[in-house]
This record gives structure tokens, sequence and C-alpha cells, in this order.
């Protein structure tokens, strides 16, 4: 098929052989896992289990609070050791519950699992509520929940197995060893929101992943094999981002502010079309995933499938231990990786990678200089944004002009600051911008609702008032006319009395 080009990008060093070389290990099971209940995008889940209480793996031990949020499933048999407020690594600032799990020495052969369906004659409805109640999420990353994507028809599916992050190689190594779950689930995706296309895209470098999905698409049957093709995207950063790949692929840009499925289109990553078909086929729910366990500070690189929860410092363990030229510490890649301050941050569905980077990997700390406007960042964004100008606005506090030249186009992919000849940290800037403008938005969508309870209020009063008033003038009025009926029968009597007085012959 013809492809195209976006706007913008790097090409950037791979560093995915020094974590592929031994195929997928099993990562072994730590003494406690901290399991988050906010592992996605939207509203955290609320726990379902009390500290002291036994669970066993497979078991919800969070529950969704509505449609842009997912259940939680313990990962592992074991007691609830703690329900407690820490923070979220990939929101910086955010707190959310965790519960505790002091892992049983002793697991069962198997966690507990939904009942397995037919993919092939489950109805769409069906299928959106069994990968609801897997907790499947988006594991490229943004983590938003799968049967909310799943709510609306699409003419075209893409699984993104655009993994175009520098030494992430989750992706990788799955297609390698699951290629033929990966395009079944594809299959069962499409089925759910009536796509009629599939289309597979891996980046051209993944020779050994192509191999085995064309292998897995020659494998299906005819019908299935002529929905799903195969596509060799070039190697070029961001090309794994969802806005990127599109383009890659159709010649077609999202336009701003919309979505992909503006254009008839659903994206989901190849780990999340895997969760779903063994959610279906299997009735597995999202309890584990592929991690990257690599840089040049560990001493034995590889992709471990990892029970969610397990702390940083337990996976580094198994990857040898860091090596002396250990300097940073990051939780996903070079470019959107979020750096660490310690090593007990726990794996979350969203965590695709840990790095650790060498002396010689991290840029020297070199003071930020003025901005030249070379326009160097502007030829390297891929949202073809001007970032020297949103620059300008943040720094003046302009941050609705900002807004409304693409800020929240951004996908704070990091090329404008590597690019940036005065060693500005754009992506910062922007990221702190958005934030600051979030935080704005959700204050005066307090006072907004603060002053609708005002005037609620005030209007509440106000009739109770006039009720008041009315009640008073009615019985008032009620009082007035018994008053005048009293009268009139005093009088009545007094004639009568009268009259009685006059004529003797009258009884009384």
């Amino acid at each position: 098929m013809r492809l195209h080009r976006f706007h913008g990008g790097l090409r950037l060093a791979g560093h995915k052989a020094e974590s592929t070389r031994d195929g997928l290990r099993t990562c072994t099971l730590p003494e406690c896992l901290q399991v988050s209940l906010l592992q996605h995008a939207g509203e955290a889940a609320l726990p379902c289990v009390a500290v002291g209480e036994v669970v066993v793996a497979g078991q919800r031990i969070g529950v969704a609070t509505g449609e842009f949020s997912a259940h939680v499933h313990a990962p592992a048999s074991g007691r609830v050791r703690s329900v407690s407020s820490r923070p979220v690594p990939h929101l910086p600032g955010v707190e959310a519950l965790h519960v505790g799990i002091a892992v049983d020495a002793i697991q069962p052969a198997a966690p507990l699992a939904l009942p397995a369906m037919d993919a092939a004659t489950a109805t769409p409805g069906e299928l959106r509520e069994r990968v609801r109640e897997a907790g499947i999420v988006g594991l490229g990353g943004a983590g938003f929940p799968t049967a909310e994507k799943l709510s609306a028809g699409r003419e075209l599916l893409v699984l993104n197995g655009a993994e175009c992050e520098p030494w992430m190689a989750c992706d990788d190594a799955l297609l390698r060893a699951h290629a033929g779950d990966v395009l079944r689930g594809g299959l069962l995706l499409a089925r759910a929101v009536g796509a009629t296309r599939v289309l597979l895209a891996i980046e051209d470098r993944m020779a050994e992943a192509l191999a085995a999905a064309h292998a897995a698409a020659t494998a299906l049957n005819d019908h299935e094999s002529s929905a799903v093709e195969v596509v060799a995207v070039p190697t070029r950063y961001p090309a794994g981002g969802e806005r990127q790949l599109i383009q890659v692929l159709t010649g077609r840009e999202v336009p701003r502010g919309g979505l992909p499925r503006d254009l008839g289109i659903l994206v989901h990553n190849v780990a999340t079309a895997r969760a779903a078909w063994r959610a279906v086929a299997l009735g597995e729910v999202l309890v584990s995933r592929i991690v990257s366990v690599t840089g040049r500070g560990v001493a034995d690189p590889a992709n471990y499938v990892v029970p969610l929860g397990t702390p940083v410092s337990h996976l580094v363990t198994q990857a040898g231990g860091y090596t002396p030229a250990a300097a940073r510490l990051l939780l996903g890649g070079p470019m959107m990786g979020q750096a660490l301050a310690h090593d007990e941050v726990p794996i979350g569905k969203t965590q695709g990678a840990v790095l650790v980077l060498s002396s010689d990997d991290v840029a020297d700390e070199r003071g930020e200089m003025p901005c030249i406007r070379c326009g160097d960042c502007a030829s390297a964004c891929p949202s073809r944004l001007q970032p020297q100008m949103l620059l300008w606005q943040l720094r003046a506090d302009r941050l609705d002009r900002a807004s409304d030249q693409g800020l929240f186009d951004c996908i704070e992919c990091g090329a404008c600051d590597l690019v940036c000849p005065s060693h500005i940290p754009l992506t910062a800037h922007f990221r702190h911008g958005k934030s600051t403008l979030r935080l704005r938005a959700l204050d005066a969508g307090r006072a907004q609702a603060a002053r609708e309870r005002h005037e609620s209020r005030q209007q509440r009063l106000e009739r109770e008032s006039r009720e008041r008033a009315e009640r008073d003038a009615r019985r008032a009025s009620a009082l007035d006319a018994s008053s005048d009926d009293a009268v009139a029968a005093a009088l009545a009597r007094a004639r009568a009395k009268r009259a009685a007085a006059a004529d003797p012959g009258t009884p009384p």
C-alpha cells in the first residue's frame, strides 16, 4: 500500500536489540505488590477489599466508577496489607489509592477467570462488556478504557506496533512471541466496532516482528486474512503516535481538537489487542503486561512478563541489578518517560519500560540559553506547531493564547527539546502550561458550581419567602372573615334579646 509522511520527526538510534535477544522472560512475584487503582485515563476505581482480607489471583479489587474508568484485579493471591494513597508516577502531582498485597508463597495453578466466550458468535455488545469486565485499557501508554473506545462504529482499525521510542521493545517482543494472538485480537476488536479493514503497522527495522506477523496472517483462514494487512512503516520518531501513524497509513490528518473517530478510524496498541483476545477466548483479566528492563545501567537487559504492582526495584534485580555505570532511572523511554527519584515505584498497566541510562547516555547538564529563533523546533514538531511562539505566550502568562495556538495539540514527544541548540526544556514548559490551564478550568468549574448552588439557594429562599407571605395573607384573610361572622352572630343575638325583652309573650 502507498504510505505517506508526517511533518517533522527524527531518526533516532533504536537500541532494541539489547533486550530482545533472549525472547520473553517471566518475572517472579515480589513479596508485596502495590496495585494502583488509577492505572488508566479517567476516574480511579473504588476499592472493594479491606485491610486483612484474603484475595486470590484474578479477583476484582477495584470497581470502575463509570464509563471513563476501569476495573482493577489482583495479580496474585495473598492478604491485603494496606489500602493507602500513593503518588501516581505517570501523573505528576497526582495521588491515588493503592492496594498493597502481601503475596502468598504458594500461588494457585491458574488465576480466577471469567467464562470463556466464542469470539465468532458473541455480539459486539457482549465483546465490549467482556473487555470492560477484564479491566482492559490502552497498553500503549495513554491508558484510555478500551471498552469506551469500542462504543461507536468505525471503518478502519489500526493495530499500532510502530514502537518508535528508543530502547523500548515490549511490543517488539510481544509480536515475535504472540503475533497470532495480536491478529485474532485485532479481528475481534474490528467485529466490535464494525470495521471492515485491519492494518497492523510495524516499524520496518523490526524485522523479526514483521516476519512473525506475516506468518500469523498467512495462518489465518481466507475470510480473516482478507481483512488483515501487515504494513511496514518507516522508522521515524514519533511514528507510533496515534495521529502520526494515521497520517502515514492513510494520508489523512486528524483535525485540531478532533479524534481519530472523526475520520472513522480506531487505533489500538498491539498489546491491547492481545489482551482483548485472551479476555474473550480464555476469560483472562488484565493482571500483567510486558515490560522492557533495559539500558546500559542494568546488567542483563530483557523483556519480562510482569505482574502489575511489581516495584521497579524487583524488576531491576531480575535483570541482574544496576551496573556501576547507572546514572538515571526512567519509567518509560528516554523521550517521553518519567524520571524516578527512587525505584520503589510500582508497574502499572501503562508502563512498558524501565530504562536505566548510563552517564554516557545522559546529556551534559548545560544551562538554558536564550532562544535564537532558529526554527529547528518547528521543523521537528510532528504536530506542526510553533514551539518557540508557544514558549513566548507561556512565559508572558498568556495561556489562553497558547491554547489557541495549539498547546493541547502538543503530544509531548520531546523532539523540540532534542534539537534546540539553546537547551530550552520546551516540553516541560508545555506540560506545565497544560497542567495550569487544566487546574484553572477545574477551579473555574468549581466556582461556577458554587455560583449555581448560591443562586439556587437564593431562588429557594425567595420562593419560600413568597410562599410564607402568601400563607400569612390567606390566614389573615381567613381570620378577618371569621371575625366578621362572629360579630354578625353577636349582633343577631343582641337583637334577638332586645326583641324578646320588648315582647314578654315571646319565649326566650
